[in-house]
C-alpha cells in the first residue's frame, strides 16, 4: 500500500471502514496502481479477500504486492486470499464438462448476461468462517476490472446487478467491503460504459479517479488523481466533498502532491 494515499483518505489498515463500496476509474492512464493498493492494504488489515482478477496474472500481482510489503502467495496458502485468475479461468471454462459449474460460465453460453456463477463463487468465497478457521477482519471483493465483462458482451445492467447483489452480501449482511475498478474509455458513444460508470458512481461511497495530464505526458507528473467522499445520509450541502492531487508513481511508491506543486517544478 501507499502511506501518501492513506493520508490523503484519512485511514490505516487498523482504521478499514466497513461496509463501503469504492469504485476506482481510470481516464487515458493506468490507474492498476489502485489496485494495488487496496489489495496490500486489506490483507495488511487482516481481511479475508476474494479477488477477481480480469486483467493480469497472479505472478503479476503477487510481484508488485512484494514490492508493497505482501505474499500473495503466502496469503492465498492461509486461506486469507481466493484469487480467480481470469485469464487462466476464461481457457479452462472451455475444456471442462458443461454441467460443472464454473465463475466463469457466461463465456460457454449463447446468453452472456448471466453473472449468477461468478457471484455464487463470490459468495461461496467470502462466506463466514467455521469456529475451527482462522477469524479474519471483514469480507472484502476486489475487482479488476468490470469494463472486461463488458468487452465480453456482458451487458451494463447485468454488471450493475451482479455489483448490487454482492453489496448487499459483502457490504450488508456480511459488513464488509466492495473495490472495483472500472476503466472510462471516453468514448461519447460507448453507451454501455457510461450506465455502468454512472450506475456505479451513485451507488459509491468513495470515488478514486486517476486520470491522465492534459497537456500531455511528463516524466515527473504522471497523472492527477480525483477523490470523491460521498455520504448519501448527510443533508445536500455535506453530501460530497473533493480533492484533487497530482501523483507520481515510483518504483515501490506513489507520491502525492497539490496541482502545480510538483517538486521538479519548484
Amino acid at each position: 500500500m501507499f502511506p501518501e494515499l492513506n493520508n490523503l483518505l484519512n485511514t490505516t489498515p487498523d482504521q478499514a471502514e466497513q461496509g463501503k463500496l469504492t469504485l476506482l476509474c481510470d481516464a487515458k492512464t493506468d490507474g492498476s496502481f489502485l489496485v494495488h493498493h487496496f489489495l496490500s492494504f486489506y490483507l495488511k488489515a487482516n481481511c479475508k479477500v476474494c479477488f477477481v482478477a480480469l486483467i493480469q496474472s497472479f505472478s503479476h500481482y503477487n510481484i508488485v504486492g512484494q514490492k508493497l510489503g505482501v505474499s500473495l502467495t503466502t496469503a492465498r496458502e492461509r486461506g486469507q486470499l481466493v484469487f480467480l485468475e481470469g485469464l487462466k479461468s476464461a481457457v479452462d471454462v472451455f475444456f471442462r464438462p458443461q454441467e460443472e459449474p464454473h465463475p466463469l460460465q457466461f463465456l460457454r453460453e449463447a446468453n452472456s448476461g448471466n453473472l449468477q456463477p461468478l457471484y455464487e463463487f463470490v459468495q461461496e468465497a467470502l462466506k463466514p468462517m467455521d469456529s475451527g478457521e482462522a477469524a479474519w477482519r471483514c469480507p472484502v471483493l476486489l475487482v479488476d476490472d468490470l469494463s472486461v465483462l463488458l468487452s465480453l458482451g456482458v451487458g451494463a445492467v447485468a454488471v450493475l446487478d451482479f455489483v448490487h447483489y454482492c453489496r448487499a452480501t459483502v457490504c450488508r449482511e456480511r459488513k464488509g467491503n466492495v473495490v472495483a475498478l472500472v476503466h472510462d474509455s471516453g468514448d461519447a458513444e460507448d453507451e454501455e460504459n457510461d450506465i455502468l460508470l454512472n450506475g456505479l458512481g451513485h451507488q459509491s461511497q468513495l470515488i478514486l479517479r486517476a486520470e491522465g495530464l492534459a497537456t500531455g505526458f511528463c516524466k515527473d507528473v504522471h497523472g492527477q488523481l480525483r477523490i470523491l467522499w460521498r455520504r448519501p445520509s448527510q443533508p445536500t450541502a455535506q453530501r460530497d466533498r473533493s480533492l484533487t492531487y497530482q501523483y507520481k508513481i515510483q518504483d515501490k511508491n506513489v507520491s502525492f502532491f497539490a496541482k502545480g506543486m510538483s517538486p521538479a517544478v519548484l
